[in-house]
């Protein structure tokens, strides 16, 4: 393991696991997944940014993007983008989950929610 980084945890799963358990659910409009434990949350442009809220509540600085075709990761500390090592599969959400998403709970105006 590098410090920080914990290269033998999957991910949470294919969602933003708050985004997923709030009443009412949320959508996101894309994935962070974390280095150190796996949290799934959703991106700063979300509304509910929980993947910088996992940042502030346990400290893990690095975030790797869920996103297929992306492996980028993010230090929050440092304020910088990176590489990094391969974290275990699956390294993105499903290709035929919609971004944002998920289908269905994505409001038909999502552009004015998103934070600039």
């Amino acid at each position: 393991m590098t410090d920080g980084i914990d290269v033998t945890v999957p991910p949470s799963g294919p969602t933003c696991e708050e985004c997923e358990t709030s009443e009412p659910q949320g959508w996101w409009f894309h994935l962070r997944r974390c280095a150190q434990c796996g949290h799934v949350g959703c991106c700063d442009s979300s509304p509910g940014a929980h993947g910088t809220a996992h940042w502030k509540a346990t400290g893990h600085r690095y975030m790797q993007s869920f996103e297929p075709g992306e492996d980028w990761f993010y230090d929050f500390e440092e304020e910088t983008i990176l590489t990094g090592p391969e974290l275990a599969p699956p390294s993105s959400h499903p290709t035929d989950q919609p971004a944002p998403g998920p289908a269905g709970r994505v409001p038909p105006d999502w552009m004015a929610h998103v934070p600039r």
